[in-house]
């Protein structure tokens, strides 16, 4: 378990968190700029003094009641921000050498090969790291982070400063780091779509402060946060790739046990693999009855769950249950009122697009 309490008068705002967060998996700290959340980073990697109490399991390093504070040198992290902050007269052979030789041979828990294959660097090694791209500088990065086998990763917007291209080149390695490490990281964004993809769990935060937090899928498929997301409100969900459609190129998504079936584009992933996917509120419609003569092919038998203002006066969200999945439908108050939409209510949920998280 990762503990933090902790307080810090700043500017624009104070720093005011009570957290207890799972020691293993992505824990994201997700809200707006200027909300504190890099400052929350820093406060526990040490670089910012704040008050309060840090502990990664039974490590603490600080607790104020017992006049302790571990700096920054000594605390067990890996610390990435958008700026790779390489060292442009070296390689990245000594780059990564010069991370890994902060620590004592018999506190090496990551093997240096590992971290190369994971972040898929072995050719860059002899390359001199201002030749290297945006997307290369960045898992270069990770690695050298990695090399110190930290206890706790820290990443600070690491895919804020590229584009979309190079995003996408180095988000497959981050889900990598994900699925074979087992590490904690405390993951720093503004973007839905990277905390969707990467997170387990998740951390809202404004002005300072904890709006809320728990499991990703948990927090997601709330209706009391739609401010929080805008239009990319939405649901994340676990799925199996049930099966393959290869005349017209198509798979098939099996989320929980079955009940709720999603038809998608097929990209070439093999019966049985579990995928992550995401279904947008702004792509489900709601019915009564099941529609014909439509070209939405993903029409789902489920139940009205709750009801609940969205951000324009306008607009409803809805939550409807779908065997044990939950799907959110933006739609015109006019409509849920034509619908009699009410809670317990059977409906048909439409679900125009789903985003396989691959």
């Amino acid at each position: 378990m990762i503990e933090a309490r902790l307080r810090l008068p700043r500017r624009d705002f104070t720093l005011d968190v009570s957290l207890r967060l799972p020691a293993r998996g992505v824990s994201a700290l997700f809200g707006p700029s200027g909300c504190g959340k890099t400052t929350l980073l820093r406060a526990l990697a040490g670089l910012e003094r704040a008050q309060g109490r840090v502990a990664l399991g039974s490590d603490v390093w600080q607790d104020d009641a017992q006049r302790r504070f571990v700096p920054t040198h000594r605390r067990p992290i890996g610390y990435v921000i958008q700026d790779a902050a390489l060292f442009a007269h070296l390689d990245v052979r000594r780059n990564l050498a010069y991370g890994r030789q902060r620590i004592a041979v018999h506190e090496r828990r990551i093997a240096l090969d590992q971290v190369i294959d994971l972040l898929g660097i072995g050719h860059l090694l002899d390359r001199r790291t201002d030749t290297l791209s945006g997307g290369e500088r960045q898992r270069v990065a990770i690695a050298r982070a990695l090399a110190t086998s930290p206890a706790l990763l820290l990443m600070d917007e690491p895919l804020a400063a590229l584009d979309a291209r190079r995003k996408a080149e180095v988000l497959p390695y981050l889900d990598r780091l994900h699925e074979e490490l087992g590490m904690p990281v405390l993951y720093v964004s503004h973007s839905i779509d990277e905390v969707a993809r990467l997170a387990d769990h998740l951390v809202l935060m404004e002005s300072g402060r904890v709006l809320a937090d728990g499991p990703l899928p948990d927090m997601l498929a709330r209706l009391d946060l739609p401010a929080a997301f805008g239009d990319d409100a939405g649901v994340v969900l676990d799925a199996v790739i049930g099966e393959r459609d290869e005349r017209w190129q198509l798979a098939q998504l099996s989320v929980d046990d079955g009940s709720c079936r999603l038809w998608t584009r097929d990209q070439g992933l093999p019966v049985g693999r579990r995928v992550r996917l995401r279904v947008l509120a702004r792509d489900v419609s709601l019915a009564r009855t099941p529609q014909t003569g439509t070209s939405i092919a993903n029409q789902l038998r489920g139940t009205v769950e709750a009801i609940a203002d969205d951000e324009h006066p306008a607009l409803a969200l809805v939550r409807v249950r779908v065997g044990r999945a939950p799907l959110l439908a933006r739609l015109t108050r006019r409509s849920a009122f034509s619908l009699e939409l009410a809670v317990g209510m059977p409906v048909w949920a439409q679900v125009k697009t789903v985003a396989l998280m691959e």
